[in-house]
């Protein structure tokens, strides 16, 4: 019977996730030459092939991608193991940013409770500003925003593109003001938003200032104004209108995963959290009609 070893299946899905050897290295605090040893420990073990390795491109082989779930199950169920030998339930609260979005939050959830069934998982959504004053006083052990220009710690999870959206049958006259939602007068997005707007010489007002980014969405969902939104995650029935109102372009953002935590599980919870982020991350490829956040937020909650 052929008896895998934990170590060599962990270092296999980690360059599955990341597909590099180096980054893996990176996220298992090893050396490269480690992952290589594991990796072919673990192929000889199972007597397949299971990564294909160029110069300049990782990837599995056919067996490897056949493989590449069950190693997870195989993880998963060694962590349940482990963790069942402690009785102690910890607690691991977690803020992410509305702007941010929350299509990956039910990976996010599922992947930390499969990684360690002991953990209470505390969830809040709420502003990027809130969330890390909240997470600079110790009130919050992780945070998901997008980088700040003063905030250089962290991990990296991912880029972000931006739009201005607004519904299909919204009007903008010629000569007025654009009118604008924001949820706070120091939202950062929309503060890179408004420099734009008076860089391109155009005029804007804030006709909506609301409680959050829900009740924005909500706003221009309604027709009662334009703003902008991560293009994951702009609301329902809107539609991006750079190019119908001449609006600027936006720059792109990075997502960013900051916490002091540095027990080892914790560590350990904090890498399976960025590396579900990543693999559930995806560049958008549309900037037409908006995917709904919202559901997918009460999904994850109610879950």
């Amino acid at each position: 019977m052929t008896t895998l070893d934990v170590d060599a299946v962990k270092a296999f899905v980690t360059i599955a996730e990341l597909q590099s050897f180096t980054r893996a290295a990176a996220a298992l605090g090893t050396t490269q030459g480690a992952i290589s040893v594991k990796l072919k420990r673990l192929e000889d073990r199972v007597g397949q092939k299971l990564v294909e390795r160029t110069p300049r491109l990782v990837r599995l082989s056919a067996q490897g991608a056949v493989f590449l779930e069950s190693a997870r199950a195989f993880l998963a169920a060694h962590d349940r193991a482990v963790a069942g030998l402690s009785s102690a339930r910890r607690r691991f609260s977690l803020g992410i940013a509305t702007h941010v979005g929350a299509p990956e939050l039910p990976t996010l959830l599922a992947r930390l409770n499969a990684h360690d069934p002991a953990l209470t998982i505390e969830v809040r959504l709420d502003d990027a500003r809130d969330l890390l004053s909240a997470f600079d006083r110790g009130a919050i052990d992780a945070v998901i925003v997008f980088r700040e220009d003063d905030r250089r710690d962290g991990d990296v999870l991912g880029p972000d593109h931006f739009g201005w959206f607004a519904t299909p049958d919204f009007v903008h006259r010629a000569g007025e003001p654009f009118r604008l939602a924001a949820s706070s007068p120091s939202c950062g997005i929309l503060n890179t938003a408004t420099h734009a707007l008076d860089a391109a010489g155009l005029t804007w007002t804030e006709t909506f200032l609301g409680c959050g980014a829900f009740a924005v969405a909500e706003a221009v969902a309604a027709g009662l104004a334009i703003s902008v939104f991560s293009c994951r995650v702009a609301p329902p029935g809107t539609i991006e209108v750079s190019r119908k109102f001449g609006l600027p372009a936006l720059p792109p953002s990075e997502i960013m995963l900051l916490s002091t935590l540095s027990d080892s599980r914790s560590r350990a919870a904090l890498k399976t959290l960025a590396s579900a982020f990543r693999e559930h991350h995806r560049p958008p490829v549309s900037t037409g009609n908006a995917a709904s956040s919202t559901r997918a937020v009460a999904a994850a909650l109610g879950s």
